[in-house]
């Protein structure tokens, strides 16, 4: 019995890549709106640096167990006498325990741009929540969210951050959540703005008509359109938040046990650095902070500029 062979092909008939699933058609076309973003990115050149100096910042971070190891803080172990002046062995000298400055300034860079981070995710996670509720719901709701948007913004920011700092637990944890639920309103204006102008649009009217609820029109048609706001507002809270924790550190609401750019310049300040004229105490920490704050602030203009090119950010 003999089978015969399938009959070829028809070149209409062949499978093209436009027949590809729903799914693989939507990462193709997430693939082409990275490589359009980076090659719009790249050609603003402050934005490069920054996220250069952000890249050096995070692998220094990361690989600080291997290169200083954990034992950097021991406090009984320190390797040199308290306040040595840079030398071969201590390039950025010693503190006021003896320990080497350079290895707790890498190692500070761990804590000091974790707490910066997860601070600018919670608040930029708080201000789109109630942006995009507010701008959806209108109404009574709007109306009280607003109020409370508008307490906030004319609140010092840092005094409602030290008031939390010091009825909480001094803890890393409570950082994060001292200047998270305080930095937050500006985002909530922004995102609620936004919402109101992707909601007038009429494929939300047709999405509605044809049996959108409010979750659907929220996550599936508004939530997308607000989202590259949302990545530009977040990294530019970022550098804020870094500043937020070097300040709450150096008035000592920080978590002791842990060490951060802003611990050390309270270190330094306790030490009695300043009128001593120890400047290695003080200078790193505070250049490190200075340098990571613009180069976050560096990436979200160029972020800002290339998701809104009407801004007209410089290059």
């Amino acid at each position: 019995m003999t089978t015969e062979a399938p009959p070829p092909v028809a070149p209409s008939e062949a499978p093209s890549p436009q027949k590809a699933g729903p799914r693989a058609l939507a990462w193709q076309r997430r693939r082409r709106s990275a490589a359009r973003f980076w090659q719009r990115y790249r050609t603003h050149r402050a934005g490069v640096f920054g996220l250069a100096a952000l890249a050096l910042f995070a692998l220094i971070a990361l690989t600080a167990p291997l290169t200083v190891g954990s034992d950097v803080q021991s406090v009984t172990n320190a390797p040199g006498r308290p306040m040595e002046s840079p030398s071969a062995e201590f390039p950025l000298g010693t503190d006021q325990f003896g320990r080497s400055l350079l290895g707790l300034l890498v190692w500070g860079a761990r804590v000091s741009l974790l707490v910066g981070l997860l601070a600018a995710v919670l608040s930029v996670a708080i201000g789109a929540l109630i942006g995009i509720t507010a701008g959806h719901f209108r109404g009574w709701y709007a109306t009280v969210m607003m109020r409370i948007t508008d307490w906030f913004l004319v609140m010092p920011t840092l005094v409602l951050a030290i008031a939390l700092a010091t009825v909480m637990s001094r803890s890393l944890g409570t950082i994060i959540l001292a200047i998270g639920v305080t930095t937050w309103p500006t985002t909530a204006r922004l995102v609620r703005a936004q919402t109101l102008g992707v909601e007038s649009r009429p494929y939300i009217e047709r999405a509605r008509a044809l049996g959108g609820g409010h979750w659907h029109v929220m996550s599936r048609h508004v939530l997308p359109n607000v989202m590259p706001l949302v990545l530009a507002q977040t990294t530019l809270i970022i550098s804020s938040a870094i500043l937020a924790e070097a300040t709450l550190a150096f008035l000592g609401l920080g978590d002791p046990t842990v060490v951060s750019w802003g611990g050390l310049l309270q270190d330094a300040r306790e030490a009695g650095a300043v009128s001593a004229g120890k400047w290695w105490y003080l200078v790193p920490p505070g250049i490190a902070i200075a340098v990571v704050a613009l180069a976050f602030t560096l990436c979200g203009r160029a972020v800002e500029s290339v998701l809104n090119p009407k801004l007209g950010v410089t290059r």
